[in-house]
């Protein structure tokens, strides 16, 4: 039986591809508890967004839809990984929003309460966009490194500007709207795969940065009742910390999701780096929604040079031979997970 850690991706992974990626999953736990979940508060659920005929900025994209929908598709992905019994699962990460996802994957928040902070977490941004996020690559095509020096000067020079994010060989900036249309105008154009970079993350807040200050205090309190526990299995957060079965502090924990997950940076590159150090797996496997995330996932993997990857032609040929992240949404990978 092969050794598992499970990817959680943060709430930009639903796209237009991943309308009904929830078809035929309403009898599983994590679908059913977020449907009940939405439905008591007189709100549009899960199943019945992924089952739009038209996929829409306004209910798809904003925080308060975005964040349980992908969830709820990740969560989905976890029981039928969990009830298929083929695999030994490790350890769970989680990028971004990705974390509490994460949280309740590896029990140390019950479904109810997962479900309740990121329900929580999403609706704080109803209306209520603070600042937002730029994506800018540091590599190339090929994904071989390659660092901008403008990133160091902007940071810098421009007041509100922060890294929010290290995914990859690619940076997610957080900041002010002032800072961010002078990342915009500033930084070098760039590809990521066939897009044009940099770019901004429609309708998203400045997360993991400063200008979040008020929204992690707001959470502090409405959501100081969550009963967090020791996760069952291990948990690595977003600085690349692990927390272990029955040696968690749950206080502790509390405080980081709550507090630093919110404010400060979140490195998914050393959170992916600890895991493959600590937790020695054979596999990754990247639940949905989607697989957007794999890219960054990937680089991270080139970054610790895990089983001698170095280039992307590398990572790219044992995938094809013996694939070492197993994305749930490509068949050929999903099966590895769950069977036939």
């Amino acid at each position: 039986m092969k050794r598992v850690v499970i990817v959680c991706p943060g709430r930009g992974s639903y796209g237009r591809e991943q309308l009904g990626s929830l078809r035929g999953a309403e009898g599983l736990p994590a679908v059913q508890a977020a449907n009940a979940l939405r439905a008591a508060l007189g709100r549009p659920t899960p199943t019945e967004m992924d089952a739009a005929e038209v996929y829409s900025s306004r209910l798809h994209v904003a925080g308060e839809n975005a964040s349980i929908l992908t969830a709820t598709c990740s969560l989905a992905d976890v029981d039928r990984v969990k009830a298929a019994g083929r695999v030994e699962i490790v350890g769970v990460v989680g990028n971004s929003m990705g974390w509490y996802t994460a949280l309740a994957a590896a029990g140390a928040l019950s479904l109810a309460d997962g479900l309740r902070l990121i329900e929580t977490m999403g609706q704080y941004q109803a209306g209520n966009v603070l600042g937002g996020q730029v994506v800018y690559p540091l590599c190339d095509g090929d994904w071989a490194p390659a660092p901008s020096v403008e990133i160091d000067d902007l940071l810098a020079d421009v007041p509100g500007l922060y890294v929010s994010i290290h995914l990859g060989r690619q940076l997610v900036l957080g900041g002010t709207e002032t800072a961010l249309r002078t990342a915009l105008e500033r930084l070098p154009p760039r590809k990521i795969g066939d897009r044009d970079a940099p770019f901004q993350l429609p309708l998203h807040s400045a997360f993991h940065t400063p200008v979040m200050a008020d929204t992690s205090a707001r959470a502090a309190a409405d959501l100081a009742d969550l009963a967090f526990t020791a996760p069952q299995v291990p948990l690595v957060d977003g600085r690349g910390q692990p927390w272990f079965p029955r040696h968690a502090d749950p206080a502790a924990l509390a405080a980081y999701t709550l507090g630093a997950q919110v404010v400060a940076p979140f490195d998914f590159t050393r959170c992916v780096r600890t895991a493959l150090r600590e937790l020695a797996p054979d596999a990754l496997v990247l639940v949905g929604p989607g697989g957007n995330l794999g890219g960054a996932l990937a680089q991270a993997l080139l970054e610790e040079r895990w089983s001698n990857l170095r280039t992307r032609a590398d990572f790219q040929a044992r995938q094809s031979t013996d694939p070492i992240v197993w994305a749930m949404s490509r068949p050929e990978q999903r099966v590895l997970a769950v069977g036939g």
